[in-house]
């Protein structure tokens, strides 16, 4: 069973990017915060030298919910599906390569081995709809 919050850590290749989350915390890369399991979010990443990005962050219901119903039954189901506890943020940890200006290369997310799962945009792409339905549809990039 987790506690209603977790610990959440972002890195940038390069390091040194300012990362906003649009919960108003902010840092400097690699760092660690903690986050509401429950709350969707978006991490704006800034960087000299490399072109601004944002990676939608997605709270979802993580496998220990099932394992939670059986242990707790329908009701401790019930509580850590309202408090968020069974959730976890997605992607987990946030790795992003950043582009360089001037270049045509996209931000990528990577995995913890420092390999690509995919584009920054094909992330955002494939969350934007439901991520919009909490932080709103101008934040998940719905609208402009």
């Amino acid at each position: 069973m987790n506690g209603t919050k977790t610990d959440y850590t972002s890195e940038t290749k390069p390091g040194g990017a300012l990362v906003k989350f649009s919960s108003g915390e902010e840092c400097t890369t690699p760092c660690k915060l903690e986050f509401k399991r429950k709350n969707d979010q978006r991490a704006d990443i800034t960087l000299a030298g490399y072109k601004p990005t944002y990676v939608l962050i997605q709270s979802k219901l993580g496998g220990s919910a099932f394992g939670n119903i059986l242990l707790g039954g329908i009701v401790g189901g019930v509580v850590d599906g309202s408090n968020g506890s069974s959730n976890r943020l997605y992607p987990r940890p946030l790795i992003v390569q950043l582009a360089p200006e001037g270049s045509d290369q996209e931000a990528v997310l990577l995995d913890k081995d420092g390999k690509v799962v995919m584009t920054v945009a094909e992330h955002n792409a494939s969350v934007r709809v439901d991520v919009a339905k909490t932080i709103g549809p101008k934040l998940a990039g719905l609208e402009e």
